[in-house]
């Protein structure tokens, strides 16, 4: 299988697993890069498959690192919805044929887009904080990371609206999607077959690249200029949508 990669691929992988890294040391917002640059590497319903023990790796690292912030009532509050999402996206998402995945991924990230643009030039910071709100918030959650990988948008604002100090954010966002990762891992593996032994192999390949990202993620959280690094990552995911449907 790696034999047939093209550098290409390579190239556009390593920048994924550097960036799954990046959003799991805390750098949130950039998570949906990688979802672009996997499906421009392997195919949108392909890479799906291929990114989630990538994810898992990485959220290791983060529960690792981050684990003493960890809010845990906030994780049990949201975790059943997002298992109820999972579920919903594993039936949905199996036969859809590969035209209309590409379509429905690009489709999620342009509004991921727009959702964060939208959140970040709101004057008003209140959010609705009953159970509703909540239980909505999972489900779609759930739904998206199981078709795309894409859930992280719609936590960033669960997360936003309780008001979580940042690093109580990212540890309970890390052992949040760590839990989630592996609920997917058999569905990937059985009912979509999108993971395989060779896919385990070539994931083993791009390790250095998360580690690598986590790294200089932990160290420069504190010195990255928010709004530039944002505007950048928002046009460049938009971009990167576009190119999806096209590839």
């Amino acid at each position: 299988m790696t034999s047939e990669i093209t550098p290409t691929a390579w190239i556009l992988a390593y920048g994924a697993a550097f960036i799954i890294g990046l959003s799991k040391a805390g750098i949130k917002g950039v998570a949906v890069m990688n979802v672009t640059l996997m499906a421009l590497a392997f195919g949108a319903k392909e890479s799906t498959g291929m990114v989630v023990p990538l994810l898992i790796l990485a959220d290791i690292f983060a529960v690792i690192y981050y684990n003493r912030h960890t809010q845990w009532k906030y994780v049990f509050k949201v975790l059943p919805w997002m298992i109820l999402g999972v579920l919903i996206g594993v039936v949905i998402g199996k036969d859809l044929p590969e035209k209309f995945f590409k379509i429905g991924m690009s489709v999620i990230i342009i509004t991921t887009v727009f959702m964060m643009y939208w959140w970040d030039r709101k004057k008003i910071k209140t959010v609705p904080t009953h159970w509703a709100f909540a239980s909505s918030i999972g489900t779609i959650a759930g739904i998206t990371t199981m078709v795309g990988n894409l859930a992280g948008a719609f936590s960033n604002i669960y997360f936003l609206a309780i008001r979580l100090p940042k690093n109580h954010f990212i540890g309970t966002a890390a052992w949040l999607f760590l839990i989630i990762n592996i609920i997917k891992l058999p569905f990937h593996f059985f009912v979509w077959e999108t993971i395989s032994f060779e896919s385990l192999s070539l994931n083993l390949m791009l390790l250095p690249g998360i580690l690598l990202g986590f790294f200089v993620g932990v160290r420069f959280i504190k010195l990255i200029k928010e709004a530039f690094f944002r505007k950048m990552i928002l046009v460049l995911t938009a971009v990167g949508a576009v190119l999806i449907i096209f590839s």
